[in-house]
Protein backbone atom coordinates (compact mmCIF):
# COMPACT_ATOMS: atom_id res chain seq x y z
CA UNK A 1 0.00 0.00 0.00
CA UNK A 2 1.47 3.50 -1.03
CA UNK A 3 2.09 5.30 2.22
CA UNK A 4 1.38 8.51 0.73
CA UNK A 5 -1.70 8.32 -1.64
CA UNK A 6 -4.54 5.26 -1.59
CA UNK A 7 -6.43 4.34 -4.16
CA UNK A 8 -10.14 4.25 -3.53
CA UNK A 9 -9.89 0.03 -3.36
CA UNK A 10 -6.94 0.79 -0.97
CA UNK A 11 -8.83 3.34 1.42
CA UNK A 12 -12.16 0.50 1.04
CA UNK A 13 -9.75 -1.53 2.72
CA UNK A 14 -8.40 0.27 4.95
CA UNK A 15 -11.73 1.41 6.36
CA UNK A 16 -13.23 -1.76 5.80
CA UNK A 17 -15.81 -0.98 3.63
CA UNK A 18 -16.95 -1.52 0.02
CA UNK A 19 -15.80 0.49 -2.58
CA UNK A 20 -19.50 2.27 -3.09
CA UNK A 21 -19.33 3.47 0.15
CA UNK A 22 -16.35 5.44 -0.32
CA UNK A 23 -17.83 7.44 -3.05
CA UNK A 24 -20.40 8.53 -0.85
CA UNK A 25 -18.21 9.49 2.06
CA UNK A 26 -16.62 12.04 -0.24
CA UNK A 27 -19.92 13.67 -0.78
CA UNK A 28 -21.86 13.08 2.23
CA UNK A 29 -18.96 12.73 4.97
CA UNK A 30 -15.97 14.85 3.33
CA UNK A 31 -13.17 11.77 2.99
CA UNK A 32 -10.41 13.77 1.40
CA UNK A 33 -10.04 12.86 -1.84
CA UNK A 34 -8.67 14.40 -4.93
CA UNK A 35 -8.46 13.21 -8.96
CA UNK A 36 -5.06 15.03 -10.00
CA UNK A 37 -4.70 11.98 -12.14
CA UNK A 38 -7.95 11.42 -13.18
CA UNK A 39 -9.00 8.71 -10.80
CA UNK A 40 -10.01 9.26 -7.06
CA UNK A 41 -7.11 9.41 -4.54
CA UNK A 42 -7.03 10.31 -0.88
CA UNK A 43 -3.39 11.26 1.20
CA UNK A 44 -3.38 8.93 3.72
CA UNK A 45 -2.04 11.79 6.23
CA UNK A 46 -5.70 14.01 5.70
CA UNK A 47 -7.61 10.14 5.66
CA UNK A 48 -6.04 10.06 9.38
CA UNK A 49 -7.14 13.72 9.99
CA UNK A 50 -10.58 12.80 8.75
CA UNK A 51 -10.76 9.53 10.92
CA UNK A 52 -9.18 11.25 14.15
CA UNK A 53 -11.94 14.08 13.69
CA UNK A 54 -14.87 12.04 13.65
CA UNK A 55 -13.50 9.88 16.90
CA UNK A 56 -14.92 9.43 20.09
CA UNK A 57 -13.69 9.71 23.74
CA UNK A 58 -10.45 10.35 21.79
CA UNK A 59 -7.47 9.82 24.65
CA UNK A 60 -4.64 12.40 26.04
CA UNK A 61 -1.73 12.96 24.05
CA UNK A 62 1.08 10.93 25.36
CA UNK A 63 3.57 13.88 24.83
CA UNK A 64 2.22 16.85 26.16
CA UNK A 65 4.28 20.51 25.78
CA UNK A 66 7.07 21.57 27.84
CA UNK A 67 5.78 24.05 30.61
CA UNK A 68 5.44 27.50 29.51
CA UNK A 69 8.78 29.02 28.31
CA UNK A 70 7.91 32.45 26.24
CA UNK A 71 7.36 30.17 23.18
CA UNK A 72 3.29 30.31 21.99
CA UNK A 73 2.93 27.41 19.61
CA UNK A 74 -0.06 28.35 16.97
CA UNK A 75 -1.07 26.18 14.30
CA UNK A 76 -4.03 25.84 11.89
CA UNK A 77 -6.16 28.26 9.35
CA UNK A 78 -4.19 31.20 7.80
CA UNK A 79 -5.50 34.86 8.23
CA UNK A 80 -4.13 37.88 7.44
CA UNK A 81 -5.18 39.96 11.02
CA UNK A 82 -3.65 36.60 12.86
CA UNK A 83 -0.27 37.06 10.96
CA UNK A 84 -0.61 41.17 12.24
CA UNK A 85 -1.01 40.13 15.63
CA UNK A 86 1.32 37.63 15.96
CA UNK A 87 3.81 40.39 14.21
CA UNK A 88 2.55 42.68 16.71
CA UNK A 89 3.13 40.87 20.13
CA UNK A 90 6.18 39.66 18.74
CA UNK A 91 7.46 43.29 18.82
CA UNK A 92 5.28 44.07 21.66
CA UNK A 93 6.49 41.71 24.23
CA UNK A 94 10.45 41.01 24.20
CA UNK A 95 10.28 37.93 26.56
CA UNK A 96 7.74 36.11 24.07
CA UNK A 97 7.86 34.76 20.77
CA UNK A 98 4.23 33.49 19.23
CA UNK A 99 5.14 30.57 15.96
CA UNK A 100 3.29 29.80 13.27
CA UNK A 101 2.48 26.19 11.63
CA UNK A 102 -0.11 26.16 9.02
CA UNK A 103 -1.77 22.89 8.81
CA UNK A 104 -5.14 23.93 8.06
CA UNK A 105 -7.83 23.58 10.35
CA UNK A 106 -8.17 20.16 10.71
CA UNK A 107 -4.36 19.83 10.81
CA UNK A 108 -4.47 22.34 13.75
CA UNK A 109 -7.25 20.37 15.69
CA UNK A 110 -4.77 17.29 15.05
CA UNK A 111 -1.65 19.15 16.65
CA UNK A 112 -3.87 20.72 19.22
CA UNK A 113 -5.18 17.16 20.08
CA UNK A 114 -1.95 15.68 20.19
CA UNK A 115 -0.57 18.63 22.84
CA UNK A 116 1.63 19.98 19.66
CA UNK A 117 0.76 23.20 19.77
CA UNK A 118 -1.02 25.82 22.76
CA UNK A 119 -3.44 27.17 20.12
CA UNK A 120 -5.37 25.81 16.80
CA UNK A 121 -6.98 28.51 14.71
CA UNK A 122 -10.20 26.58 12.42
CA UNK A 123 -13.32 27.82 11.22
CA UNK A 124 -14.61 24.47 9.90
CA UNK A 125 -18.57 24.48 9.22
CA UNK A 126 -21.07 21.95 10.53
CA UNK A 127 -22.74 20.27 8.18
CA UNK A 128 -26.11 22.26 8.81
CA UNK A 129 -23.95 25.63 8.58
CA UNK A 130 -25.27 27.02 12.04
CA UNK A 131 -22.28 26.32 14.20
CA UNK A 132 -18.67 26.17 13.54
CA UNK A 133 -15.47 23.97 14.92
CA UNK A 134 -17.89 22.78 17.56
CA UNK A 135 -18.90 19.29 16.30
CA UNK A 136 -14.97 18.24 15.50
CA UNK A 137 -13.69 18.70 19.42
CA UNK A 138 -14.31 15.57 20.24
CA UNK A 139 -11.19 14.66 22.75
CA UNK A 140 -10.82 13.82 26.09
CA UNK A 141 -10.70 17.80 27.14
CA UNK A 142 -12.69 19.81 25.46
CA UNK A 143 -10.49 23.22 24.87
CA UNK A 144 -11.10 26.48 25.61
CA UNK A 145 -12.63 28.47 22.44
CA UNK A 146 -12.39 32.37 21.89
CA UNK A 147 -13.64 34.02 18.63
CA UNK A 148 -10.51 35.93 16.83
CA UNK A 149 -13.00 37.50 14.84
CA UNK A 150 -16.35 37.39 12.12
CA UNK A 151 -15.07 37.58 8.43
CA UNK A 152 -16.26 37.43 5.24
CA UNK A 153 -15.68 34.14 2.30
CA UNK A 154 -16.18 34.83 -1.14
CA UNK A 155 -15.07 34.54 -4.57
CA UNK A 156 -11.96 36.30 -5.58
CA UNK A 157 -12.09 37.56 -8.84
CA UNK A 158 -10.10 40.40 -11.23
CA UNK A 159 -10.96 43.46 -11.31
CA UNK A 160 -13.74 44.20 -12.94
CA UNK A 161 -15.00 40.40 -13.02
CA UNK A 162 -14.46 39.84 -16.54
CA UNK A 163 -15.96 36.42 -16.62
CA UNK A 164 -19.27 37.59 -14.57
CA UNK A 165 -18.81 35.19 -11.89
CA UNK A 166 -21.55 35.84 -9.35
CA UNK A 167 -21.45 32.75 -7.24
CA UNK A 168 -20.01 29.86 -7.02
CA UNK A 169 -22.72 27.76 -9.11
CA UNK A 170 -20.83 29.76 -12.10
CA UNK A 171 -17.72 27.48 -11.60
CA UNK A 172 -19.46 25.20 -13.26
CA UNK A 173 -19.43 27.10 -16.64
CA UNK A 174 -17.46 26.67 -19.74
CA UNK A 175 -14.29 28.50 -19.87
CA UNK A 176 -14.04 29.25 -15.82
CA UNK A 177 -10.51 27.98 -14.56
CA UNK A 178 -10.39 28.42 -10.31
CA UNK A 179 -8.18 27.42 -8.27
CA UNK A 180 -8.69 25.80 -5.31
CA UNK A 181 -7.60 25.55 -1.86
CA UNK A 182 -5.66 22.46 -0.18
CA UNK A 183 -7.44 18.99 1.70
CA UNK A 184 -8.10 20.01 5.05
CA UNK A 185 -8.53 23.15 5.20
CA UNK A 186 -11.86 25.48 6.13
CA UNK A 187 -12.13 27.29 2.79
CA UNK A 188 -12.22 24.06 0.79
CA UNK A 189 -14.64 22.58 3.00
CA UNK A 190 -16.76 25.05 2.37
CA UNK A 191 -16.51 24.92 -1.23
CA UNK A 192 -17.36 21.41 -1.41
CA UNK A 193 -20.57 22.03 0.74
CA UNK A 194 -21.43 25.09 -1.19
CA UNK A 195 -20.91 22.71 -4.30
CA UNK A 196 -22.84 19.99 -3.58
CA UNK A 197 -25.43 22.70 -2.48
CA UNK A 198 -26.02 23.54 -6.43
CA UNK A 199 -25.71 20.27 -7.55
CA UNK A 200 -22.25 20.59 -9.42
CA UNK A 201 -18.78 17.60 -8.97
CA UNK A 202 -15.50 18.85 -8.73
CA UNK A 203 -14.23 16.57 -11.13
CA UNK A 204 -16.04 18.78 -13.47
CA UNK A 205 -14.39 22.35 -12.70
CA UNK A 206 -11.25 23.06 -14.72
CA UNK A 207 -8.93 23.75 -12.20
CA UNK A 208 -10.49 22.42 -8.94
CA UNK A 209 -7.60 19.63 -8.47
CA UNK A 210 -5.18 23.15 -8.57
CA UNK A 211 -4.30 24.38 -5.18
CA UNK A 212 -2.82 27.03 -2.93
CA UNK A 213 -1.28 26.88 0.41
CA UNK A 214 -2.99 30.15 1.86
CA UNK A 215 -5.88 32.92 0.87
CA UNK A 216 -3.08 34.94 -0.29
CA UNK A 217 -1.51 32.57 -3.04
CA UNK A 218 -5.48 32.19 -4.24
CA UNK A 219 -5.31 35.89 -4.90
CA UNK A 220 -2.31 35.74 -6.06
CA UNK A 221 -2.83 33.33 -9.12
CA UNK A 222 -5.80 35.26 -9.92
CA UNK A 223 -4.13 38.60 -10.20
CA UNK A 224 -1.27 36.91 -12.12
CA UNK A 225 -3.57 35.30 -14.62
CA UNK A 226 -3.43 31.61 -13.93
CA UNK A 227 -6.40 31.16 -12.36
CA UNK A 228 -10.19 33.38 -13.14
CA UNK A 229 -12.07 32.59 -9.68
CA UNK A 230 -10.84 31.45 -6.32
CA UNK A 231 -12.74 30.80 -2.78
CA UNK A 232 -10.98 33.08 -0.18
CA UNK A 233 -11.27 35.95 2.68
CA UNK A 234 -12.47 39.57 1.69
CA UNK A 235 -8.92 41.43 3.02
CA UNK A 236 -7.08 39.71 0.40
CA UNK A 237 -9.10 41.50 -2.04
CA UNK A 238 -8.31 44.61 -0.68
CA UNK A 239 -4.88 44.06 -0.09
CA UNK A 240 -4.52 42.70 -4.56
CA UNK A 241 -6.54 45.18 -5.52
CA UNK A 242 -9.32 42.29 -6.76
CA UNK A 243 -13.23 42.27 -6.91
CA UNK A 244 -14.99 40.13 -4.51
CA UNK A 245 -18.06 38.24 -4.77
CA UNK A 246 -19.58 37.93 -0.94
CA UNK A 247 -20.72 34.19 -0.29
CA UNK A 248 -21.08 34.10 3.76
CA UNK A 249 -19.68 35.47 7.24
CA UNK A 250 -17.56 33.12 8.80
CA UNK A 251 -16.31 32.60 12.70
CA UNK A 252 -12.62 32.00 12.82
CA UNK A 253 -12.00 30.67 16.50
CA UNK A 254 -8.21 30.18 18.45
CA UNK A 255 -9.23 26.60 20.43
CA UNK A 256 -6.86 26.50 23.38
CA UNK A 257 -5.89 23.70 25.33
CA UNK A 258 -7.36 24.69 28.91
CA UNK A 259 -4.52 23.33 30.76
CA UNK A 260 -2.42 26.23 29.47
CA UNK A 261 -5.22 28.64 29.23
CA UNK A 262 -3.41 30.72 31.68
CA UNK A 263 0.16 30.52 30.88
CA UNK A 264 1.22 34.33 30.90
CA UNK A 265 1.46 34.54 27.00
CA UNK A 266 -1.63 33.13 26.36
CA UNK A 267 -3.10 35.79 28.29
CA UNK A 268 -0.66 38.73 26.62
CA UNK A 269 -2.10 37.22 23.22
CA UNK A 270 -5.66 37.28 23.71
CA UNK A 271 -5.34 40.78 25.23
CA UNK A 272 -4.34 41.99 22.38
CA UNK A 273 -7.97 41.09 20.69
CA UNK A 274 -8.93 44.29 23.20
CA UNK A 275 -6.58 46.68 22.10
CA UNK A 276 -6.66 49.74 19.48
CA UNK A 277 -3.83 48.56 17.14
CA UNK A 278 -5.79 45.45 16.49
CA UNK A 279 -8.60 47.41 15.56
CA UNK A 280 -7.27 49.49 13.14
CA UNK A 281 -5.59 46.79 11.56
CA UNK A 282 -8.26 45.18 10.71
CA UNK A 283 -10.52 48.51 9.92
CA UNK A 284 -7.54 48.76 6.96
CA UNK A 285 -7.72 45.46 5.94
CA UNK A 286 -11.22 45.27 5.28
CA UNK A 287 -13.93 42.29 5.75
CA UNK A 288 -13.15 42.03 9.82
CA UNK A 289 -16.49 42.07 12.47
CA UNK A 290 -14.64 42.05 16.07
CA UNK A 291 -17.59 42.85 17.78
CA UNK A 292 -17.48 39.07 19.47
CA UNK A 293 -13.38 39.40 19.22
CA UNK A 294 -11.64 37.77 22.78
CA UNK A 295 -15.02 36.48 23.33
CA UNK A 296 -15.26 33.04 25.31
CA UNK A 297 -17.41 30.66 23.42
CA UNK A 298 -18.67 27.79 25.22
CA UNK A 299 -19.55 24.79 23.95
CA UNK A 300 -22.25 22.34 24.86
CA UNK A 301 -21.11 18.81 24.77
CA UNK A 302 -23.32 15.91 25.82
CA UNK A 303 -23.69 16.21 29.93
CA UNK A 304 -22.17 19.08 30.17
CA UNK A 305 -23.99 22.10 32.00
CA UNK A 306 -24.41 25.04 29.67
Amino acid sequence: MNKDLLTTKQVAEFLNINEKMVYTLISEKNLPATKVTGKWLFPMDLVMQWIEAGTVNYPEPVNTLPPYHGLILIAGSNDLLLDKMMSIFNAKFKDHLAMFGFTGSMGGLQALRRGLCHIASSHLVAEDREEYNFPFLKMEKTPAVVNFCMREQGILVKKGNPKNIKSIADFGNPGINIINRGLGTGTRQLLEKELKKAGISGENIKGFNTTAAKHMDVGLAILNGRADAGLGIKPVAGSLGLDFVPVCKERFDLLISKDRFFDQGIHLFLGLLREKTIKESADQLGGYDLSTAGDMVYPQAPGEPE
